[in-house]
């Protein structure tokens, strides 16, 4: 009991050592960098420091390293793919974090298993923390694996035309996974004076519609993550974006909450093959007023 007690509070390469005592390992110790995370109202639009202790176990090069930094796991490699997952979009969960750094590293060559610890400095009196350990494996995701889809923009009347299942079915013909994306419906509504609450019921008055549209075509999925779209994009599902949750925890989003803005935004985020004009203008569209019933 004394010897897991004294683990559970070790620094990750002295638990790492204790379950490999033969591995070679590398680590990065007390990066701290800072962050805008955390599922809690007052953690939204304030940064706070987070600290990163990795450990990652490797495969013996062997003697023919030859003093060549391009044979080894680098220490870059490990901050980078800290840098990376906290860049991909704003999180709520330091599980979250550690689960996409971990991804980022093991798709190293020579990555065969990964210890880490990250914790919030900020966040109270004490230091709060998560610590994960991942192996290599067939169950590691590529980071590249996703295909480029076909976003269509959708308009209201357009998504209560009586030939929409057609349309789709003409859409879902192309090999590109398709996402949708509509815009406002013509109900009213709501108006705050307050920009920020504005830009909230815009967002949600644009998910109400794309529940009228997964309503009129039992195909069509509601999404408001990248993990459900990369999914739906892996597994032939047509997705209908839901856009609050991407766009509220974007590092970089879209300002407001124009419909069109938001197809562009996601395009460009998704690296889209390209887009299709169906009754929602899209600024910079790739192919505008493309016939999707073809």
């Amino acid at each position: 009991m004394t010897s897991d007690l004294t683990l559970a509070f070790a620094h990750p390469e002295d638990r790492a050592r204790a379950a490999a005592p033969e591995r070679d390992r590398i680590s990065v110790r007390d990066l701290v960098l800072e962050a805008e995370i955390g599922a809690f109202q007052a953690e939204r639009g304030v940064t706070q420091r987070i600290r990163f202790n990795v450990v990652v176990e490797v495969a013996r090069g062997g003697a023919d390293l030859s003093d060549d930094v391009d044979r080894i796991l680098s220490y870059d490699r490990i901050t980078e793919a800290i840098e990376a997952a906290m860049a991909e979009e704003r999180l709520n969960l330091l599980e979250t974090l550690a689960e996409r750094v971990a991804e980022r590293i093991l798709v190293e060559p020579r990555a065969e298993r990964a210890f880490l610890r990250i914790e919030k400095l900020d966040r109270g009196p004490g230091t709060l923390g998560v610590e994960i350990v991942r192996s290599a494996g067939p169950n590691v995701r590529s980071i590249e694996a996703t295909p480029r889809p076909r976003i269509v923009a959708l308009g209201t009347a357009e998504i209560a035309a009586p030939d929409l299942s057609a349309r789709l079915d003409g859409l879902a013909a192309d090999p590109a996974p398709l996402i949708l994306c509509v815009g406002l419906s013509d109900a009213a509504v709501p108006v705050s004076a307050n920009a920020a609450v504005q830009r909230r019921i815009d967002l949600l008055a644009i998910e109400q519609n794309a529940w009228i549209l997964a309503g009129r075509d039992s195909r069509c999925v509601v999404v408001g993550t990248r993990t459900e779209l990369d999914w739906g994009m892996r597994h032939g599902q047509i997705s209908v974006w839901a856009p609050s949750k991407m766009v509220l925890d974007a590092r970089c989003g879209p300002s407001g909450a124009e419909a069109g803005s938001l197809v562009a935004w996601l395009a460009e985020e998704l690296q889209a093959a390209d887009v299709v004009e169906l009754g929602l203008p899209v600024p910079g569209a790739s192919v505008p007023g493309r016939d999707a019933s073809r």
